[in-house]
């Protein structure tokens, strides 16, 4: 499970962290249940500092990605499921609402687009 890190990237570490777990959760990759490398081992791996990691883990948690379970780790959340339907819905209800307005197609994506360019995506 290889989290990569571009160091000339403008995204900050734990944001690159954060956003790599939240794509291979939302893909898949990491199936719920499965166990994430402890924060002192995943930050010796990747040379970052234990709390660059930490603070990954807590927005991971945040958003309902993983749980902690004390001193047993941190796993992705069966929530993960959740988010990625969320997501889905949120596009679906959007789709409609653009096609109600009027929008063709490719203005309703351009929209979209520009949204997501203007969030800080890594």
């Amino acid at each position: 499970m290889v989290i990569t890190l571009d160091p000339a990237s403008p995204v900050p570490p734990f944001e690159q962290v954060r956003t790599g777990f939240a794509a291979k959760i939302n893909s898949g990759e990491l199936a719920v249940g499965t166990k994430l490398p402890t924060v002192r081992a995943l930050a010796a791996e990747l040379g970052l500092a234990v709390n660059t990691v930490a603070r990954s883990y807590r927005e991971l948690e945040e958003a309902g990605l993983v749980e902690t379970r004390g001193r047993a780790g941190t796993f992705v959340s069966t929530s993960g499921d959740r988010t990625l339907a969320r997501a889905r819905a949120a596009a679906d209800r959007y789709a409609e609402i653009a096609h109600t307005l009027g929008l063709d197609r490719d203005a309703a994506i351009e929209i979209v687009r520009a949204a997501v360019t203007a969030l800080p995506w890594s």
